[in-house]
Parts: C-alpha cells; sequence; structure tokens
C-alpha cells in the first residue's frame, strides 16, 4: 500500500482498514517530540537527523519500523527482520489487526523510547562497505600484459573496475579464437587509456 503521498495526513488518510491503528502509533511517537516527515513514500520520525522509527500500512497488515532496532533488548520477541540479507539494523513490529496493536501500546511506547535513548547515546549499526572484488586477470590477458610493458603501464592506470570489464570480457569468451580476436581489439583501447564500456558511459 505504498503510496505517493506528499504529507503524513494524506498518508494515514489512505491507509484503508489501517487508518485508525496507524494514528495511534503516530501520536505515540510525537508525543516523544520526533521530527515527523515522508521518507521513501511513508511516514518517519527522526532524533537530530537520525531515523528512529517508520510506520507503513500494506494491504494484509501494517508495522512500525525501528531503523536501529537490532540495538533494542527485545525481551517480548516481537521484532521481525521484513528484508533478511538486505538489512541488518532495521527491524519491524507487524501487526494484523488494531485490537492486536492497542493491546501492545504501552510496550509499543516502551519499544519507542529505548530507540530514542539509543540515538541519544549514538548508538548505531552502520552499514559495512562492500569488500571491493578483487581483479582476476585471466591467462591470455596476462601474456598480453607480460609481452608490453607500455600496455603493462596503461592497464595499471585504470580504476580496478574498468580492469575488472576488460578481465571479464576476455574470461567470459568459450573459445580460443575469440579471445585472440578479443585481445587485438582491446589492445588499442587499453594503449588509449579507454574502458572497454567507456562509450556507454
Amino acid at each position: 500500500m505504498a503510496s505517493k503521498e506528499k504529507t503524513v495526513e494524506a498518508y494515514l488518510d489512505n491507509a484503508g482498514e489501517w487508518k485508525n491503528a496507524l494514528k495511534h502509533l503516530r501520536k505515540a511517537a510525537l508525543s516523544f517530540d520526533l521530527d515527523e516527515a515522508i521518507k521513501w513514500q511513508y511516514p518517519v520520525y527522526s532524533l537530530n537527523g537520525k531515523n528512529v522509527i517508520g510506520l507503513a500500512a500494506f494491504k494484509n497488515h501494517f508495522g512500525i519500523w525501528f531503523f536501529q532496532g537490532a540495538l533494542l533488548k527485545d525481551k517480548n520477541k516481537k521484532l521481525i527482520n521484513a528484508q533478511p540479507g538486505k538489512t541488518k539494523a532495521m527491524l519491524q513490529w507487524r501487526f494484523e489487526s488494531e485490537t492486536e496493536m492497542k493491546k501492545d501500546l504501552k510496550l509499543i511506547k516502551e519499544y519507542m523510547k529505548e530507540s530514542i535513548a539509543n540515538t541519544k547515546a549514538g548508538k548505531e549499526i552502520k552499514k559495512a562497505k562492500p569488500l571491493s572484488k578483487k581483479v582476476i586477470i585471466p591467462k591470455e590477458l596476462q601474456a598480453l600484459l607480460n609481452k608490453s610493458k607500455k600496455v603493462q603501464a596503461a592497464f595499471d592506470k585504470f580504476t580496478p573496475s574498468k580492469q575488472r570489464e576488460y578481465c571479464e570480457y576476455i574470461a567470459e569468451a568459450k573459445r580460443a579464437a575469440t579471445k585472440v580476436k578479443r585481445l587485438e581489439k582491446i589492445k588499442p583501447m587499453i594503449l588509449d587509456g579507454i574502458g572497454l564500456n567507456d562509450k556507454y558511459k
């Protein structure tokens, strides 16, 4: 039920059967004096520029996101990872009825309070930087580089991503004859400092 509403009020008004339930969650979030805005098409509540809580309605459920939910104690085991493998810090508390949510409203506010305290304390699970893929030079290209210091020097000037493009271009050729043709094609390009896919960028 993601919408493109520009205000929280408009988002709630279009939340269908979850409208009133989300209004209760909104009231709870605002009781902590958080900043409210629409981000990624959903109501988000932040503190000093740090996202703390998000609300969202879907077809069969609605929920509250804790941007640093993995830092919460969660003794009651209410939180789930809605995107396993994609997010590590953000966890969601999902509801399938307004009655269910109201029953836990006091506990929800405790989770909100803990999230805010963690934010104030500067606690944060940061995204791990992706490991840079190692450049694996196929033997045919390595032979070309070994034959010419000029080609080697020119190749060394490329960024790792451009080096990988050339390596993959040679490695993915199935036949030896195709590899030879491709090597003949890329040699002048390397010497001229032209990346394999520069013309497409």
